[in-house]
C-alpha cells in the first residue's frame, strides 16, 4: 500500500484529483481510496502499488503548490524527530547575519547559497566563511541573536506537538553551537548538535573547534536516535540535510533548494512547519505551543 497525503487548493481539488488519477493509471499506480483527513484539510489518497518517487512527480505535476507526503504502507505519528536550524527551525542563516556586523554579509552569503545549493564542498565553504570573520568580537553573537534571529512560523508549535505526543526532538546543525544552543532552548529541543566558533581575547579567531557537523553527521544523530525500529522525522532545506532527509521515515524539505526537495517524501513549500503535523494527520485540536 502507498500513502499520498496532500494539502491543496479546495476548489480545484476534484477535477486535478481526476487527471492525478488518470495520470497514474498509466505509470501503475491504480487509485484504492480517496477520502479527506478528518477535521482536516488534508486530502488522503491509497494506492495499491506504485512508487513514492512517481507519486510525488505527479501530484507535482497536477497540484502544485502543494504541501504532501507520500510514504509505505502507513503514517505514524514519529518517535524522534531531527532538524535543520537555519532557514528551517528559524528563518535566517546565521552566519550571514553574523557576517553583516563584519561588512560581509553579500560575500558570505553568496556562498552560503552556493553551499546550500549542493555547488560547493560544504566542509571547504564553511571553513572559507569562517576565515572570514576572524577578528569579529564575540559579542556581536548576542547582538544577532538578539535582533535578528527569528523563529520560523510554526516552529514551535511542531516541537511542542510532537514532545506532548512523546517525540524526542534533535537540532542539529552545520552552523553554530553559539546560536544554535540558544535556538534550542528557546523552541524546546532535547540535544543540540552543532559546530563550534573559536573564540579568543573576545573575538572569533576565524577557525573551529572540534570535529565538524556535515551531512554525514547529520544523518548519522537521525539514526543514532532513531535506531533500527522507531519511526523518524527529519526537516531540512539544503544539500547538506539530504542523507538526513533520506534516512528518516519521513523526510521533509522545507520551502527548500531543489535538490533537497527532490531528495525528500514530504514536501512543504506553502504552509509554515504546522504543514508537517497536518500530513501526519495530528488533528489541529491536539496542537500545542501555538
Amino acid at each position: 500500500m502507498l500513502i499520498a497525503r496532500l494539502i491543496a487548493d479546495t476548489a480545484t481539488r476534484e477535477t486535478r484529483l481526476d487527471a492525478l488519477v488518470d495520470a497514474l493509471k498509466g505509470e501503475g499506480a491504480a487509485l484504492a481510496s480517496a477520502a479527506m483527513l478528518a477535521g482536516e484539510e488534508v486530502l488522503e489518497l491509497r494506492f495499491a502499488q506504485g512508487e513514492p518517487a512517481t507519486v510525488l512527480a505527479a501530484i507535482d505535476r497536477h497540484f502544485a503548490p502543494a504541501d504532501m507526503l507520500v510514504s509505505r504502507d502507513t503514517i505514524a505519528v514519529p518517535q524522534v524527530f531531527v532538524s535543520d536550524m537555519d532557514s528551517t527551525m528559524i528563518g535566517q542563516e546565521c552566519i550571514d547575519e553574523l557576517a553583516d556586523y563584519a561588512g560581509l554579509k553579500p560575500q558570505i552569503a553568496a556562498i552560503t547559497e552556493r553551499a546550500m545549493q549542493g555547488e560547493l564542498d560544504f566542509v571547504a565553504a564553511l571553513r572559507e566563511r569562517v576565515a572570514l570573520l576572524k577578528g569579529l568580537g564575540e559579542s556581536a553573537i548576542s547582538d544577532c541573536l538578539a535582533d535578528r534571529i527569528t523563529p520560523m512560523p510554526g516552529a514551535r508549535t511542531l516541537v511542542a506537538t510532537l514532545a506532548a505526543m512523546g517525540a524526542r526532538s534533535v537540532l542539529v546543525t552545520g552552523g553554530f553551537h553559539h546560536f544554535a544552543d540558544s535556538v534550542g532552548a528557546m523552541l524546546g529541543f532535547d540535544r543540540v548538535v552543532g559546530n563550534r566558533l573559536e573564540v579568543s581575547g573576545g573575538k572569533l579567531t576565524g577557525g573551529l573547534v572540534g570535529a565538524i557537523t556535515d551531512s554525514a553527521v547529520k544523518a548519522a544523530v537521525l539514526r543514532e536516535e532513531a535506531g533500527e525500529r522507531q519511526v523518524s522525522l527529519a526537516t531540512g532545506d539544503g544539500a547538506n540535510d539530504i542523507p538526513m532527509i533520506e534516512a528518516a521515515t519521513y523526510g521533509f524539505a522545507y520551502r527548500a533548494k531543489p535538490k533537497a526537495r527532490a531528495a525528500a517524501n514530504g514536501r512543504v513549500d506553502r504552509g509554515d512547519l504546522t504543514a508537517v503535523l497536518s500530513l501526519l494527520g495530528i488533528p489541529r485540536k491536539d496542537w500545542r505551543g501555538a
